[in-house]
């Protein structure tokens, strides 16, 4: 797995985060980082400062629980992940997340996903903190799964038009290859195709192709599309089981669907828009498939992204 140095997770110190807290503790572990523990909070209105010592001390104390609870649930004590936990107040948290990210070199930020309740999708935190981090990003669910059968998915897309999607494709591969192996062994590697114009040469009876003309074509854009895929794995130089969904098919309704038939746990995904624009980097795409999935993510960006976010 990428040698993570510096986790920061992020806590709002209200409710047991046990969950993603022993994911940060996990990839810690593997990784031999640190762990922050940044819990984020509104500022207390006027007439309520004297409370303030309280409050805070209120909120580590709860964060402390879930670490507690995290700690002895996966054996992983102070001497394995030195953890420190501090609380953050005021306004627009993401920000606050990104600028603290900006600030001190930390190279994942891991959360619970906002609305425990919701199924699938992401909330508008969750969602700016995959448009304007720049490290990667770690958004938590509920894993029922022992560790040894939890399963990992990567969506890359072997075609590419800037050396920095190919970059990042390599990175998603290195990556996920290292947390399955972390798992259940098992990396699922999902790439969907497309070939739009065969619905419109099909049936077009003034062109008159036939379908056999047509099958033959549709088969060699597949063939063409899968070896360009094979040659990225081989690229990445990434060993150990692997199982490949090459599919034709828009991945934003493909990749929602094989995650919900194969019971995959976590999602590794690049989050890259083809626009020159800065700070632009969440693609129609990638946030369909976002706010259709109901597994943990970890979304990448470009290693020469720069975030809008100043510190």
């Amino acid at each position: 797995m990428q040698n993570f140095r510096k986790i920061l997770f992020v806590s709002h110190g209200t409710v047991d985060e046990s969950d993603g807290l022993m994911q940060a503790l996990a990839v810690a572990r593997v990784s031999g980082a640190t762990l922050t523990i940044m819990v984020v909070c509104p500022l207390l209105p006027e007439g309520f400062t004297e409370y303030e010592g309280a409050y805070t001390d209120g909120l580590i104390a709860r964060a402390g629980q879930s670490l507690k609870k995290s700690r002895e649930l996966l054996k992983v004590d102070e001497g394995q992940v030195p953890a420190e936990i501090e609380v953050d107040e005021g306004n627009n948290p993401a920000e606050r997340i990104i600028r603290r990210v900006l600030q001190e070199d930390f190279d994942l930020v891991v959360k619970n996903v906002e609305g425990r309740t919701q199924r699938k999708g992401f909330k508008a935190m969750d969602m700016e903190l995959l448009r304007k981090c720049p490290c990667p990003v770690w958004l938590s669910r509920r894993i029922e799964h022992p560790r040894e059968e939890v399963q990992v998915v990567v969506a890359v897309d072997p075609e590419y038009e800037q050396p920095s999607a190919y970059d990042l494709a390599i990175r998603l591969l290195r990556l996920s290859r290292g947390l399955a192996d972390s798992c259940s062994g098992t990396l699922h590697v999902v790439s969907c195709w497309d070939y739009d114009v065969d619905e419109y040469l099909r049936h077009n009876y003034p062109i008159n192709i036939s379908d056999e003309e047509l099958d033959r074509a549709l088969e060699k854009a597949g063939s063409k599309h899968r070896s360009k895929l094979d040659a990225l794995i081989h690229a990445a130089g990434i060993e150990g089981p692997i199982e490949i969904h090459h599919a034709i098919a828009r991945p934003d309704s493909f990749i929602p669907l094989l995650i919900e038939e194969k019971q995959l746990d976590i999602l590794v995904m690049g989050t890259l828009a083809r626009t020159g624009i800065p700070g632009f980097i969440m693609g129609n795409t990638a946030e369909n498939i976002l706010q259709r999935i109901s597994c943990s993510l970890l979304a990448l960006k470009p290693s020469d992204y720069k975030s809008p976010v100043n510190v």
